[in-house]
């Protein structure tokens, strides 16, 4: 190396494998070069479906219920009700995933995870279809952002009503009938915001997240958030992603956050020293990590991961970023 890297600000997704979302982060991690953004570990364990559910559940956080496919011939555990979504293992943007994903009986079941399997070569994962609204909450620093709520309903006539591959790639195509209502903050009482950004912080720093995260969740009717999936390396777009979207209803311009991206990860190498803004920041720029809140086992959700006696059924269990 023939000059001096002060910082890389990564955004590379890698360029294939199942861990290739650390590629980059490792080479940098090798030549001691600072980056910003999560470690090569966090970004590899996050892109794994099923290994990050494995974390969620161990530490209380409510997540659907689900097993790991090794093969399409795996029988489905009884634990598991309909409707079911099918979803590749490794893979993110929606990759995978169509309408007809969601099923709702073991023929449809057995197509959606043959086809998967086959064309994405890898695990497959099915977990429970939560009911509710999609939410997304972001997390910067160590501090909660006003979450997003992504409303589905004026999308019916398309037949996508949730976050599909289709519904990422063309959100905001009127011809299509993509157009869902973004609502942030979201349309959540004080206490359900409280409860969901709760659920987000204690996701970002389960999976040992750095400086931002989108974690990717599903409000049950009866008020319980349910995890889908963490987002260490978010889109930045400010024309198409979710991320500013939530920065910018905290009132942070685009060049105001890509500058606090910076600004945390140089505190953290310790190549900046501001006075925080927080007591959490401080935490996070010192790479103090406050340790995950379990849940009390009368508050853990009963429905987080198949009882231990089909543990094993869970270890045998992209096109664009927003």
């Amino acid at each position: 190396m023939t000059h001096r890297v002060d910082l890389v600000f990564n955004i590379a997704e890698g360029t294939h494998g199942a861990h290739r979302e650390s590629q980059v982060p490792a080479i940098l991690e090798s030549l001691r070069i600072p980056f910003t953004g999560s470690n090569s570990i966090t970004l590899a364990l996050a892109l794994d479906k099923a290994k990050t559910k494995h974390i969620l559940a161990s530490e209380g956080i409510p997540t659907p219920p689900w097993q790991l496919f090794p093969n399409p011939e795996m029988a489905l555990s009884p634990r598991l009700s309909f409707p079911l979504i099918v979803k590749p293992n490794r893979e993110g943007s929606g990759k995978g995933i169509w309408r007809e994903s969601v099923v709702g009986d073991e023929a449809s079941l057995r197509r959606q995870v043959t086809q998967v399997y086959h064309r994405y070569r890898q695990e497959v994962l099915v977990e429970e279809f939560i009911e509710g609204k999609e939410l997304t909450a972001g997390i910067l620093g160590q501090e909660p952002l006003p979450i997003l709520e992504i409303d589905f309903e004026p999308c019916r006539t398309s037949g996508e009503f949730f976050y599909s591959w289709r519904m990422k790639e063309f959100q905001g195509d009127a011809s299509l009938g993509l157009m869902p209502a973004m609502h942030c903050p979201a349309r959540l009482d004080a206490a359900t915001t409280a409860r969901v950004q709760d659920v987000a912080v204690r996701a970002h720093r389960a999976l040992g997240c750095t400086d931002l995260s989108r974690t990717d969740i599903r409000l049950r009717s009866d008020g319980t958030p349910f995890v889908l999936e963490i987002n260490p390396l978010p889109g930045l777009s400010p024309l198409d992603s979710n991320f500013p979207v939530m920065t910018t209803a905290a009132g942070l311009s685009h060049q105001a956050l890509i500058q606090r991206i910076v600004a945390l990860a140089m505190i953290r190498y310790g190549r900046l020293h501001p006075a925080p803004s927080s007591p959490a920041d401080a935490a996070d720029a010192a790479g103090q990590r406050v340790a995950p809140q379990r849940m009390a086992p009368s508050q853990e959700p009963s429905a987080c991961v198949p009882a231990r006696e089909d543990r094993s059924l869970n270890a045998g269990t992209q096109e664009g970023t927003r």
